[in-house]
């Protein structure tokens, strides 16, 4: 296992983190849970074996993550390891939600602290809800009192966004953010994570394997891994880019059963700062233009053509269709766009109206795109 100082905070912390919101899971009637004693040899394994960041959250789980996080932390494992867990801002409503929700995951974690109290996946919206909620006075009074250790947030939004939250704040103790070899110019991007590390401000990436997509990699992409000279699976290529960086200290991976922690164990083994040449860095690239080439519609996400008149969905529709020839995955397109249906936000409400396409920058054919689509989800119900 490798080691990396966590910023400047005086320890030392393994370049593999156990994320406990993908835990092996068996059926309670017609309930899915937590297999409890897999998912605690599990962690427990991890933590013999090197890892010494542990990373959970209120929701995960349907809420048994960190039931389960303390469990498995007993018999003197708790000493072992880095614990993190996060603010719901979806639960807090008043100022004194915070306090209450904070004592309410220390009581399921059963521990009189956690090392990091962060906000869970901030976004402007629910940043500007916990700042009308004073959420730094909270920070610093939990601070005082000992029961949390350090502070940050996690991250889902654009990087002016990041950037402003990583800025607001005197007392952030590290940033998570989702980062991988896809990812790297969306969301906090790599401008954003470069100026945490600027900061002093410590990175833990989540997704890095992109929820598991970039470890099962569609026909072009898998004949370029086997073909590059450097042997490696496509699992070792997105963990190497991500701790390439001298900015992340932790990478966390959401491990379901013991062959991917295993997995992961050996991976973590090697990969090393500043370990790629700059010949790897340019076959990754060349694995996300492989990526990327897959993607059918051109659509940037931009939303100019939002509101449609009818509701149309349209950047979600593109975004799910895209997603699911990028990866190879029509089983989730269709799951996703039956949803979209349900709600009515589907293409068969469009009109052909054309006020999508008079603003479009990439002067898409939004309507073509739209029927040819929902013909395809109709031939393949």
């Amino acid at each position: 296992m490798q080691y990396v100082p966590f910023g400047s905070h005086g320890f030392d912390v393994s370049r593999l983190g156990f994320g406990m919101m993908r835990l092996p899971t068996l059926k309670d009637g017609e309930n899915e849970v937590i297999d409890r004693a897999r998912a605690i040899a599990m962690v427990r394994h991890a933590i013999d074996s090197g890892v010494t960041y542990v990373d959970t959250a209120y929701g995960y789980h349907n809420g048994e993550s960190e039931i389960l996080t303390g469990l498995a932390l007993k018999d003197g494992y708790r000493e072992k390891v880095t614990l993190t867990t996060k603010l719901p801002p979806w639960k807090v409503n008043e100022e004194a939600d915070m306090n209450r929700l904070l004592d309410e995951q220390l009581k399921k974690l059963d521990v009189p602290y956690v090392d990091f109290y962060i906000l869970h996946a901030m976004d402007k919206g629910s940043y500007e809800k916990l700042s009308a909620f004073h959420y730094k006075d909270f920070l610093k009074q939990a601070l005082k009192d000992g029961r949390i250790k350090h502070t940050g947030f996690s991250f889902h939004d654009s990087k002016d966004v990041f950037l402003h939250i990583l800025h607001d704040f005197d007392q952030w103790g590290m940033a998570q953010i989702q980062y991988n070899y896809l990812d790297d110019q969306d969301q906090a991007t790599e401008e954003g994570l470069k100026a945490a590390g600027k900061a002093g401000i410590p990175i833990v990436v989540m997704e890095p394997l992109r929820g598991g997509a970039l470890a099962n990699p569609p026909q072009n992409v898998a004949e370029l891994i086997d073909g590059y000279k450097k042997k490696r699976s496509a699992v070792e290529w997105a963990f190497a880019y991500v701790a390439n960086y001298a900015e992340v200290a932790t990478i966390l991976s959401g491990m379901s059963n013991e062959e991917q922690l295993e997995d992961n164990l050996r991976i973590f083994d090697n990969v090393k700062v500043n370990a790629l040449t700059e010949k790897d860095l340019a076959f990754i690239k060349e694995l996300k233009q492989a990526y990327l080439s897959r993607m059918p519609v051109k659509c940037t996400g931009c939303a100019y053509c939002q509101p449609c008149p009818q509701d149309v969905r349209i950047p979600r529709i593109f975004e799910s269709y895209n997603q699911s020839k990028m990866f190879d995955r029509p089983q989730r397109f269709q799951a996703s766009y039956a949803r979209t249906i349900e709600k009515g936000y589907d293409a068969s409400k469009c009109v052909q109206c054309g006020n999508c396409e008079s603003v479009c920058p990439q002067h898409l054919p939004i309507i073509q795109w739209l029927q040819d689509i929902h013909k395809e989800y109709e031939a393949n119900k």
